[in-house]
């Protein structure tokens, strides 16, 4: 059995190395943007001037993006740049980073951080934003939605969805986000809801989190065995809907070519030690379709309600 796993494994990593270069050839990356300008750790009392600075390194962005002929970027930058969005960062370079606020930040009592997972940059991030906003609307104004799109996330069929090397990354620049976020909001009650690859990320920057819940969706494992190994004080969750292929994923960690392919345990098994909750039916992109199983129970996580006695 390990066999067959190792060979399947070995497999999806050549193939990924074959295609990707071809089907990433043009893609977002190869695009030019403006080196963003440095504006500090976020505060509250800043973040109107915040997010008109954001505004104008967005739409410096869109200018460069359409002299190069890319239309697909500029459309996709025009949106962006709208005078309701929100951005506390923004840089268009290599692929595209963006962490946006749905929601009043200064008055929140919750704060929750969606991370996502594989093939999310600036050209769809139109279904990354779709996400935050349901979550928004499904919370009300006492909670504030950040989507951290803040690195640069692996393809679904690239060798480094495959490996723990882009979380590795990724982890301190999410550790040190919400650490702004404890300082701005010393309040506020703070979850990571980290799709995807997305927990791979959010499992790397655990370690100290100053967080309530860090919540694993649609996982195909965290690189860990079990949710001790993350040394966190947050309420570790997790939830897998009866009709997401991530399910089909062998959950092993394979030493090969000098790295580990694979992320191990399977995060909503009793092995791992996550407290579950309910994701319905839903498919691999579908956690947060407005009136799904999984956005009602992550909303309750969010709020601190999910678990508690009726």
């Amino acid at each position: 059995m390990a066999s067959r796993l190792r060979r399947a494994l070995l497999a999806a990593l050549v193939t990924a190395s074959v295609v990707a270069p071809l089907v990433g050839a043009a893609g977002p990356s190869e695009v030019p943007a403006p080196t963003p300008v440095a504006l500090g750790p976020v505060r509250v009392a800043g973040l109107e001037h915040r997010y008109a600075a954001n505004r104008e390194g967005i739409r410096a962005a869109e200018v460069m993006a359409a002299r190069h002929g890319d239309r697909k970027r500029a459309r996709a930058l025009r949106k962006m740049r709208g005078t309701s969005r929100h951005f506390l960062s923004f840089d268009g370079r290599n692929g595209g980073r963006a962490v946006e606020v749905y929601g009043d930040l200064g008055r929140a009592a919750h704060i929750a951080v969606l991370v996502p997972g594989s093939d999310t940059n600036l050209e769809t991030y139109g279904r990354f934003r779709d996400g935050a906003l349901a979550l928004s609307r499904q919370l009300g104004r006492r909670t504030a939605v950040i989507g951290w799109l803040g690195y640069k996330t692996p393809g679904t069929v690239a060798p480094e969805v495959l490996t723990t090397g882009r979380a590795a990354g990724a982890a301190p620049r999410l550790a040190a986000f919400v650490r702004e976020l404890n300082a701005a909001t010393p309040r506020a009650r703070i979850s990571l809801l980290c799709h995807s690859y997305g927990s791979v990320v959010c499992a790397r920057a655990a370690r100290g989190l100053n967080a309530a819940d860090i919540v694993l969706y649609g996982s195909p494992g965290t690189g860990y065995d079990d949710a001790r190994q993350l040394h966190t004080r947050a309420t570790v969750w997790a939830g897998r809907g009866g009709n997401d292929w991530i399910g089909g994923v062998p959950h092993v960690r394979i030493p090969l070519l000098g790295t580990t392919i694979g992320f191990g345990t399977d995060p909503v098994s009793r092995r791992f030690g996550a407290r579950t909750f309910d994701a319905g039916d839903v498919g691999h992109s579908d956690y947060l379709k407005p009136g799904s199983a999984a956005l009602v129970s992550m909303g309750r996580i969010v709020e601190g309600l999910e678990g508690r006695d009726a």
